[in-house]
C-alpha cells in the first residue's frame, strides 16, 4: 500500500516493521482532537486565501462527516497509515477526492500531533479538576459529621496526641486543594497553540497562526517554531502534578487500610469498595484502596519514563516523542478513576465512633497536656517534660494510663498538680484546648470547615 510520504523511498517496510513504528494503536484516542485541529487549520487556510472557498468548504464538510463517524466509533484505522493524522487524511481523500490532500498545506505532522495533545490534555485536566472537587466535597461532608469525634494522632506511627477526626480529614482536603491549584496553574501552559509551526521552521505560506489558535480556544501561540514542536514540558508538568496527587491519595489509602484492619478497627469501608477472599470466607479486603496505592507507581513510572525519553533529544522533533502518549493516556485514566473511587469510599465510609472513644482513653496521647499544665503553672517545660516522662513510666509499670493515677501520685511528682488535672486529661478537653490557628480544637475545626466550603465555592 502506497505511503502518503513514500515518494522518496524505493522500498517499503515489512509489516512487522510498520507495526513497530506505528502509533495508531494508541493515538487513535486523539481522533476527535485531530479532526478538530484540522477543521481550524483548513478554516484558517480559507481565510488567508491559501485555499479557495470551494476547497475549504469541501474539506470542512468531509472532516465533519469523519467527526460524526468518530463520535459513533465507526472509523476504521490501519497500521499501514502509521498514526491518527495519516489515517484521517487518507479517509478524507477517499471521501472527497484529491482535494483532501490540500488539508496538509502549511503544516506538518509535528505541529499537528502537538496540537492534538494540547487539546486532549486541556480537556482531561478540566475533568480532573472537577473530580478533585468532588472528592473534596465528600471529605467536607464526612468531616462535618465528625468535628467532635476524636481519633489518635500519630507520629512515627506511634500514638502522639488526640485530634478531631474532621481535622484529620481536612488535612487531605488542603493537600487536594494544592493539587487543584497545581493542575489549574498548568492549564496556562497546556492552553498554548503549536499549530502552524510546521516541521520545525514555520512555513512559506501566509498563514494566520493566531486566528487558528483563537478558533481552537487557545490563549496564545508558541513564539518559537522549534520550541513549539519539541516541547513536552506541559505533559511532564501534568505527569508531575499527577504524581503528587496520587502520592496524596496513596497516603490516605494507607491510613484507610490500617484503620479498617482488626488491629485498628477505626472505620469500615463500604462493601462496594471491598472484596472477599476465594478461600477465607471471613475476609473483607480493602482492594480499591490497595489498588490506588499500587497504581501510584504506574503514574510515577510514566513521569520518569518521559523524563528519560526527553533528556537526550536534540531540537527539534524526534520519533522518540511518540513515547509521550501511552504513559499520558494511562495516567489520565488512572487519576480520573482513582479520584472517582476515592470520592465513593469517603462518601460511604463508616466511622466507628464508639471504638474511637474507647481507643483514645487507652493510651498516653494526653501526656503532652500534663507537661503543658505544669508549664502554665511556671515550671520550665524541659523540667515538666521529665516529670511527665516519669509518670508515664510509672503507669507502664502498673499497667494503667494517666487517668488511672491517684491525686496523691500526681502530688508526689509535683505539688503543682491539682484535682482539675483529671478534667484536663479528658480526650475532648485535650483536643478542644488546642485552639491555635489551624489547630485541632473544635472551634478551629469549624473555622477550617467554613474555609474549605469557601474553597469549594459553597
Amino acid at each position: 500500500m502506497k505511503k502518503l510520504w513514500g515518494g522518496r523511498f524505493q522500498k517499503t517496510a515489512e509489516e512487522w516493521v510498520d507495526d513497530f513504528g506505528a502509533s495508531i494503536h494508541f493515538d487513535k484516542q486523539l481522533v476527535e482532537e485531530d479532526i478538530e485541529g484540522s477543521l481550524a487549520h483548513v478554516t484558517m487556510l480559507g481565510k488567508c486565501g491559501i485555499l479557495t472557498n470551494e476547497e475549504t468548504e469541501q474539506i470542512k464538510a468531509g472532516l465533519q462527516t469523519l467527526l460524526e463517524k468518530a463520535k459513533k466509533n465507526e472509523l476504521k484505522f490501519s497500521v499501514q497509515y502509521e498514526d491518527i493524522h495519516l489515517n484521517i487524511e487518507k479517509q478524507l481523500i477517499d471521501l472527497i477526492g484529491p482535494v483532501g490532500g490540500k488539508l496538509h498545506t502549511g503544516r506538518s505532522r509535528n505541529d499537528q500531533v502537538a496540537t492534538d495533545v494540547h487539546l486532549y490534555l486541556r480537556n482531561q485536566v478540566t475533568e480532573i479538576l472537577d473530580a478533585i472537587k468532588s472528592l473534596q466535597s465528600a471529605l467536607v461532608k464526612q468531616a462535618e459529621q465528625h468535628v467532635e469525634t476524636i481519633i489518635p494522632g500519630y507520629t512515627h506511627l506511634q500514638r502522639a496526641q488526640p485530634v478531631s477526626f474532621a481535622h484529620h480529614l481536612l488535612a487531605y482536603f488542603w493537600m487536594l486543594e494544592r493539587d487543584y491549584q497545581r493542575m489549574q496553574e498548568s492549564y496556562k501552559r497546556i492552553n498554548i497553540s503549536p499549530l502552524g509551526a510546521g516541521a520545525l521552521a514555520g512555513t512559506t505560506f501566509p498563514i494566520d497562526r493566531e486566528y487558528a489558535a483563537k478558533t481552537l480556544g487557545f490563549d496564545s501561540v508558541y513564539n518559537n517554531s522549534l520550541d513549539a514542536v519539541s516541547d513536552r514540558d506541559y505533559i511532564l508538568e501534568f505527569l508531575s502534578n499527577s504524581s503528587i496527587l496520587m502520592m496524596h491519595l496513596s497516603r490516605f489509602c494507607e491510613e484507610l487500610i490500617l484503620w479498617s484492619s482488626s488491629e485498628f478497627n477505626f472505620v469500615e469501608i463500604d462493601d462496594t469498595f471491598a472484596t472477599g477472599s476465594s478461600i477465607m470466607p471471613q475476609k473483607k479486603n480493602p482492594d480499591m484502596a490497595e489498588l490506588i496505592r499500587g497504581k501510584t507507581g504506574r503514574v510515577y513510572g510514566a513521569l520518569f519514563g518521559l523524563l528519560t525519553v526527553m533528556k537526550g533529544t536534540p531540537l527539534a522533533y524526534n520519533k522518540d516523542f511518540q513515547e509521550d502518549k501511552e504513559g499520558m493516556f494511562d495516567v489520565v485514566k488512572t487519576v480520573k478513576g482513582s479520584l472517582q473511587i476515592f470520592a465513593g469510599m469517603i462518601d460511604t465510609l463508616k466511622v466507628k465512633t464508639e471504638v474511637l472513644e474507647k481507643t483514645v482513653k487507652a493510651d498516653f496521647s494526653n501526656a503532652t497536656e500534663l507537661a503543658d499544665y505544669l508549664a502554665t503553672k511556671g515550671m520550665p517545660f524541659r523540667e515538666a517534660h521529665e516529670v511527665v516522662g516519669k509518670l508515664v513510666l510509672t503507669c507502664i509499670q502498673k499497667g494503667i494510663y494517666l487517668l488511672g493515677l491517684t491525686i496523691d501520685e500526681y502530688k508526689q511528682a509535683s505539688e503543682l498538680f491539682e484535682e482539675d488535672i483529671y478534667e484536663v486529661l479528658q480526650p475532648k478537653t485535650v483536643v478542644a484546648r488546642r485552639n491555635s490557628l489551624g489547630g485541632t480544637g473544635f472551634e478551629q475545626v469549624n473555622i477550617a470547615l467554613n474555609k474549605a466550603k469557601e474553597a469549594l465555592g459553597n
